[in-house]
């Protein structure tokens, strides 16, 4: 059954999907909506008849069969490492400050494997504050994320984000690099709320704040604004989009990069996944980090796909990187994998 599952509330019974501009359209008028977003900029609106607040733990699901073969990546360690020289050369030379590398993992997935035993296992094992499990056989997703990160929260006429820069496994070991990459990423969320927020109202309004989550910890920052009169998804998604802690600084320039470098698109892996309510105007939208995805190839064999990546700045070590994007996967592979217990 099509559904979707965020960390507050269920929704079922889906009676409209919309995609691209027509989307973004659709959840500025009325109805609860799921949104999913890859990083590419192709937006998917679902509308749903029926939600409701969740009360308790989920139901049990179907088990999950560990994938216990091997995971590819669409960068290997040789190739993220250089990825990560050549960010730090072009910072040297100017063309960018700050630029999120990533690389999508991705195991066979039987054709009759169900997702939802894994959206299980990852409740159980790796909780999320902006944890979602979306499924519409209509618009092709099938997709269970886990995102420790807002990518953007509406309420009450202001809009809010919450990027997350610099991980370690212990406070301890967080290094001065984080914090200069958390506040480069803080100043372009400013920039950017900016162009759709009442001048004067950007604030922020929390800086590099230690948060714990599964096996890691991360700096957090928030920053908000009043928005104004008139403005909606349009006009919000056009200032904001993508989300600035998994592209980089300059936006621009960072984007450029990541499509010199990378060598896989990203799909719904940061792009956002969560929900809208226009009638409230209302919505949270999360980064869509520690996702898994199902798809197919053009052959018809099905896949699982998962993206991990790390903030490049002049004092990256490239080799410290690469063991970033390991430790911000380990958790979640492990729990597909069956060698990590929830």
């Amino acid at each position: 059954m099509d559904r979707a599952r965020f960390a507050d509330r269920r929704a079922h019974e889906v009676i409209d999907v919309r995609h691209g501009a027509d989307a973004l359209e659709a959840i500025s008028r009325d109805g609860f909506w799921a949104l999913v977003a890859t990083f590419e900029g192709e937006v998917t609106a679902i509308r749903f008849a029926v939600v409701e607040q969740r009360v308790g733990p989920e139901p049990v699901g179907p088990r999950w069969a560990p994938l216990d073969g091997a995971w590819t990546s669409s960068l290997d360690r040789t190739a993220y490492v250089s990825a990560v020289s050549q960010v730090r050369e072009r910072i040297a030379a100017g063309f960018v400050y700050q630029v999120n590398v990533c690389r999508v993992l991705t195991h066979e997935l039987a054709g009759d494997a169900d997702l939802d035993g894994l959206d299980v296992l990852v409740q159980q094992g790796n909780p999320a504050p902006h944890g979602a499990r979306v499924r519409c056989r209509e618009a092709g997703i099938d997709l269970v994320c886990a995102s420790p990160e807002l990518y953007l929260g509406r309420r009450d006429g202001r809009l809010l984000t919450r990027p997350i820069k610099g991980t370690a496994p212990t406070p301890d070991l967080m290094l001065p690099k984080d914090h200069a990459e958390n506040v480069m990423i803080v100043d372009l969320m400013r920039n950017d709320l900016s162009v759709v927020c009442a001048p004067g109202t950007v604030s922020v309004d929390e800086l590099c704040v230690i948060e714990a989550h599964p096996g890691l910890v991360h700096l957090v920052s928030t920053v908000s604004g009043e928005l104004r009169p008139g403005v909606e998804w349009p006009e919000i998604f056009g200032a904001t989009f993508p989300p600035g802690s998994v592209s980089g600084a300059p936006k621009s320039t960072a984007l450029t990069t990541i499509a010199d470098l990378e060598t896989a698109p990203r799909g719904p892996y940061c792009g956002a996944v969560g929900w809208v309510d226009a009638d409230q105007g209302t919505a949270e939208l999360a980064v869509g980090i520690r996702s898994f995805w199902a798809d197919h190839d053009e052959a018809g064999h099905r896949y699982l796909r998962f993206g991990t990546g790390a903030g490049i700045t002049w004092h990256s070590d490239p080799e410290g990187e690469w063991l970033e994007t390991e430790l911000k996967a380990s958790r979640l592979i492990g729990l597909a994998a069956g060698t990590v217990t929830p």
